[in-house]
């Protein structure tokens, strides 16, 4: 089974908001990029990410780590979308579904607040 390269696509919206979709898998290999189109996106004033997970085959713990870093440099919380039930499950793990932004268990519409 050969990775899928990450192909991360984004939407600039007004109001400091940005939408990054991902496709592919998300790992040490390419978690890096991630990282990188935050930091990118923040430099020019976006603070308010979501992230969109639909397209995400498989993340490892590089871009678990990926997210922390991406939660730790902005002033708003991360949300995420598109969240499988495996990532779910690691997210829930490592407590990380306590710190970003998460659609509840129940659906996508509803978003759990974070501080």
């Amino acid at each position: 089974m050969s990775a899928q390269l990450l192909v991360i696509e984004v939407d600039r919206h007004d109001s400091g908001r940005a939408e990054l979709r991902l496709t592919g898998d998300l790992d040490f290999d390419s978690a890096p990029e991630l990282v990188d189109a935050i930091n990118a996106l923040r430099r020019d004033g976006y603070q308010q990410l979501v992230i969109d997970l639909t397209g995400v085959a498989m993340c490892d713990s590089s871009g678990l780590s990926a997210f922390v870093i991406a939660h730790r440099g902005g002033s708003a919380p991360l949300r995420l979308t598109g969240v499988n039930a495996t990532l779910r499950h690691l997210l829930d793990r490592t407590g990380l579904a306590e710190v970003l932004e998460l659609p509840s268990a129940a659906g996508e519409n509803d978003v759990q607040a974070v501080g």
